[in-house]
């Protein structure tokens, strides 16, 4: 056994020795966070399923590939590699959806070529917008969100460019 191992066993009992000299009830502060924290993820929970089943029927109705065929003569314009639109479409989305396209663009092309480093950047430099949003409005009951939206996807859009101009900037096309 290794320190490693030992460390996260000594940060929790250093936290409950802790509370115990301080005079802390710690089982039942332990207990209050507990029943807080499932009472967060009951209130998200709404939001994340919505989230999951869009996507869900994005990709199963077909309306990604129509979209990516749509806006594909705009990114090709841009010098957007094909083989990233879909990445750029699901990334502001579902994290674990652009991890699976991530993944297929790295197999497809491979990490060294062109599309593979946007990739790699994009991944690397964009949020998972309406996710975060859903989340997170949702966890805060937030009902009005002005201008949150248009300003994260300002993000995206920039993060996006921005992929591509530095790949092609510091390493070539």
């Amino acid at each position: 056994m290794s320190i490693a191992d030992l460390a996260i066993p000594a940060v929790l009992l250093a936290v409950i020795c802790y509370g115990v000299l301080r005079g802390c009830p710690v089982f039942d502060c332990f207990m209050q966070g507990a029943r807080e924290g499932l009472d967060t993820v009951l209130r998200i929970f709404p939001a994340m399923m919505a989230i999951m089943l869009a996507l869900g029927v994005l990709r199963s109705s077909g309306a990604l590939d129509l979209l990516r065929a749509a806006i594909e003569p705009a990114t090709s314009a841009a010098g957007v590699p094909s083989e990233v639109v879909p990445l750029m479409i699901l990334r502001p989305i579902s994290g674990a959806g652009a991890l699976a396209v991530f993944k297929d663009i790295i197999a497809e092309v491979g990490p060294d070529s062109f599309a593979g480093r946007v990739a790699s950047v994009m991944q690397g430099s964009t949020e998972t917008t309406f996710y975060t949003i859903a989340i997170y409005y949702g966890a805060t009951r937030v009902k009005n969100t002005r201008h949150t939206l248009g300003a994260a996807a300002a993000g995206d859009i920039s993060g996006f460019i921005m992929s591509v101009l530095t790949v092609g900037l510091l390493m070539g096309s």
